[in-house]
């Protein structure tokens, strides 16, 4: 299997494949925020169709992305800009957005870990879900504090992180 700092050759071919090709960058992840590793892989596998459907940057290399982080005014590291779906009054709509990109898998765990550690919007996330290592708190945490605009995330990634914990 290949290290988590490079890109594999194919994309993983099974839930097992995927959790063991990130486990151990979600590890030291956890080490950082507190957040589960599997919470954190099961999120990575929602968002990226368990390593299915990734960002690319502009000239179709991967962006490492796995998170679909968006690169904010602060961000200074490199972006790209993707079409994505976001939800605007409840309704799907697509729009060019700037997201982050990094140079390995590491690095993209390593800057999720940050973000979820030192952004006040996602504080009481981190802190109920290292208290309770609960995937619905994780979960339902995540979409109240604004990760995503679908308005089924959290029940989506529920799913997900219950088939990482199988």
């Amino acid at each position: 299997m290949p290290s988590c700092a490079r890109t594999p050759l194919r994309p993983p071919v099974s839930a097992q494949e995927f959790v063991a090709l990130h486990g151990e960058a979600a590890r030291k992840a956890e080490g950082a925020s507190g957040i589960p590793a599997s919470f954190m892989v099961a999120q990575a596998a929602h968002e990226t169709g368990w390593g299915r459907k990734h960002i690319r940057m502009a000239d179709g290399s991967n962006s490492f992305n796995l998170f679909g982080i968006k690169a904010g005014g602060g961000w200074k590291g490199p972006t790209t800009q993707v079409v994505t779906t976001e939800f605007v009054d409840g309704r799907a709509q697509k729009s060019t957005q700037n997201f982050r990109a990094y140079s390995s898998y590491d690095e993209s765990f390593a800057d999720y870990a940050r973000l979820m550690k030192t952004s006040p919007r996602y504080r009481e996330v981190v802190a109920g879900t290292a208290a309770t290592k609960s995937a619905h708190v994780f979960a339902q945490g995540l979409q109240q504090a604004g990760y995503a605009t679908d308005p089924a995330y959290a029940d989506k990634l529920g799913r997900v992180i219950n088939t990482t914990l199988r």
